[in-house]
């Protein structure tokens, strides 16, 4: 059984542009194994971020149904942990307590959180040290790098060890060189706890690098046209994105990109 099933999806942001015909995305099917880790790139305006909210449960579909695992959407989920393009540390609490905000808010970890804040605390630390922050604990957000700061965005997202991890442009923001520091971080985590992860990128070389499978989305109304699986051993190092190989899927996405929709409006079916 997929972990994330899309069948069929299509989404209006409300009710008068569907009764117009007028879809932020439409006709989304894809299956996404359990562990599995997917890029979505695409165009701006190609309705990447709203198949986020799909997916988290955010926004509920115009037509068609969204299961994660084998249980239907009908809210927002649990099960997953976000990071976006801006970390958005609280900037009165120190790093340690950003990481630990979402026990503190959400159930079933808010009820049993002052009794356990010492457990909760030893897992926070613990994740800080394996992205290479430890002993920056007690550092506030405007004492850490742009890097720093994003690597304790990420440990948030995973303090409550959630099945699937969410990331629209975690990296956008940051020179090259983090970024890439960043991709191996995140390489790392998933493969030591192999949760699910969405990743919404403008950088092929960063969807090539981290994915399993790569989506490209027309232009709006988005819908996948291309399918790409990175068939690119693993573990992954950096110097994979110098060789002929990643360069040649790199460029093949390229091509993709903002493809021209058919003169019905219609994109065409996705290409495995």
């Amino acid at each position: 059984m997929s972990f994330v099933d899309f069948q069929n999806v299509w989404l209006a942001y409300n009710d008068e542009l569907l009764a117009q015909g007028h879809f932020a995305v439409e006709d989304i099917s894809l299956q996404v194994d359990e562990g599995e880790f997917i890029a979505i790139v695409g165009p701006s305006g190609c309705g990447k971020s709203t198949f986020m909210k799909l997916t988290t449960g955010l926004k509920m579909p115009s037509r068609g149904r969204i299961l994660i695992g084998g249980e239907p959407v009908t809210g927002p989920l649990k099960i997953s942990g976000m990071a976006f393009q801006a970390p958005s540390l609280l900037p009165w609490r120190s790093t340690l307590d950003n990481v630990l905000l979402p026990l503190e808010i959400v159930e079933p970890y808010r009820s049993s959180f002052k009794r356990k804040r010492r457990e909760y605390a030893e897992r926070a630390r613990a994740l800080l040290h394996s992205v290479g922050l430890a002993g920056y604990e007690d550092k506030f957000p405007w004492q850490l790098s742009g890097g720093m700061q994003q690597r304790a965005s990420i440990c948030r997202a995973l303090i409550h060890e959630p099945k699937m991890l969410l990331l629209d442009e975690p990296f956008g923001a940051l020179d090259a060189f983090t970024r890439e520091e960043l991709w191996c971080t995140l390489r790392d985590l998933h493969a030591a706890q192999r949760f699910n992860v969405i990743l919404v990128t403008h950088d092929l070389r960063e969807s090539v690098f981290l994915a399993d499978t790569v989506y490209c989305m027309s232009r709006s109304p988005g819908r996948f046209v291309v399918r790409r699986d990175i068939e690119l051993p693993r573990p992954r190092d950096i110097d994979v994105t110098y060789t002929p190989a990643f360069t040649e899927i790199v460029h093949e996405l390229r091509g993709h990109i903002g493809a021209f929709r058919n003169p019905d409006g219609k994109a065409a079916a996705i290409a495995q």
